[in-house]
């Protein structure tokens, strides 16, 4: 069995690898197309184009890899049908059951490669590739809203309009107000920088308005520390869509957002996304042995592809729906995350366990 496990094992993750660089390269060709647009503006020019868009391989490879794995375990296991050879390996006493076994340790493999990459080398690379090119239009990191960045901290609103490289943030606003929810104190920054040997924010270039009943006094400071739950990586982490953030740094977010008393359910939703990816990933290479088996042998690589590839286009566009449905309907975040996932797990074994 052995022999077996590695052939079939082989046999799957080359598929899986070569139709994962295929996809690569047309998403990657069609991401450096959008790029092309944005040349000429500051310093961005074609050489920053490539490399933003090598920064962006990483994340492109995780979110590819369910549909990757998919079409590859179709056309491993369809051409490995079409040989003969499971036919072959049946005949000699190996239960059906046992094949999947094979297909589904050839599957976590990949799963494990993606959950690396996914993890550890997609992130940071997300976040670098988002401030170069940020830094290359415009010199600073732009926010999501042109409104600048909005947080809480406590009974404090602040706003920050840019966000500098180096810790260093500009144009601070800080709202203040008591435990009646009227304004205490209204403050404006002309530049900040974070100091970590403090743990402590230097605001530079203070306006600061008081009010106290129907007493309103000014003042202005040249300099003066800000003490604040909001830190830079945190202020990081919104520069870049949830989605290519580690689970790490959406539990991280999503407990800062929740403890002061703001929905988190937006980065609470990508993280079970996250924690769900294995399982999406698993069932769409084992979704292959049923319906390759259920197949006929006139079958061909290009139906195959064509099957695969509106399978995990189905299951793209149903993943986004349950999101923005669980937003707007305010659904638990377990359930819409996990809700496709559990669909094709159910799909997956009920087509298995109905298949000769």
């Amino acid at each position: 069995m052995r022999i077996i496990d590695r052939y079939i094992g082989i046999t799957i993750i080359s598929s899986i690898v070569t139709v994962l660089i295929v996809l690569v390269a047309i998403f990657s060709f069609f991401a450096f197309i959008e790029q092309l647009e944005d040349i000429g503006r500051g310093t961005y020019g074609i050489v920053q184009v490539i490399f933003f868009v090598l920064l962006t391989l990483p994340s492109l490879i995780y979110r590819l890899f369910p549909m990757a794995a998919l079409i590859g375990a179709l056309i491993a296991f369809g051409t490995m049908m079409r040989n003969g050879e499971i036919t072959v390996v049946r005949c000699v006493g190996v239960p059906k059951y046992r094949i999947v076994y094979s297909v589904l340790k050839a599957g976590m493999f990949v799963v494990a490669v993606a959950m690396l990459i996914g993890e550890l080398m997609a992130p940071p690379a997300e976040r670098f590739a988002r401030d170069f090119r940020n830094l290359a239009l415009n010199d600073r990191i732009t926010p999501s809203s042109d409104h600048g960045f909005w947080a809480r901290d406590g009974n404090s609103y602040i706003n920050i309009q840019q966000v500098l490289p180096g810790n260093q943030v500009m144009d601070v606003y800080i709202y203040e107000f008591d435990a009646d929810n009227r304004l205490r104190r209204s403050t404006h920054a002309e530049r900040a920088h974070y100091r970590k040997s403090q743990g402590k924010w230097i605001l530079e270039g203070i306006s600061q308005t008081e009010f106290k009943g129907m007493e309103v006094s000014r003042r202005s400071l040249e300099k003066a520390t800000w003490d604040s739950e909001l830190k830079p990586d945190l202020i990081s982490l919104v520069t870049i869509n949830p989605e290519d953030l580690s689970m790490w740094n959406l539990y991280k977010y999503s407990r800062f957002l929740r403890s002061n008393g703001q929905s988190p359910q937006r980065y609470d939703h990508a993280l079970w996304v996250r924690a769900s990816y294995p399982l999406v990933t698993a069932m769409m290479v084992v979704l292959a042995v049923p319906m390759v088996m259920r197949a006929t042998r006139t079958t061909t690589v290009g139906q195959s592809i064509l099957f695969g590839g509106l399978i995990g286009l189905g299951f793209h566009l149903l993943d986004q729906a349950a999101g923005h449905l669980g937003t707007v309907y305010d659904w638990p975040p377990l359930l819409s995350a996990t809700g496709p996932a559990m669909l094709v797990s159910i799909a997956a074994l009920g087509l298995l366990a109905t298949t000769r």
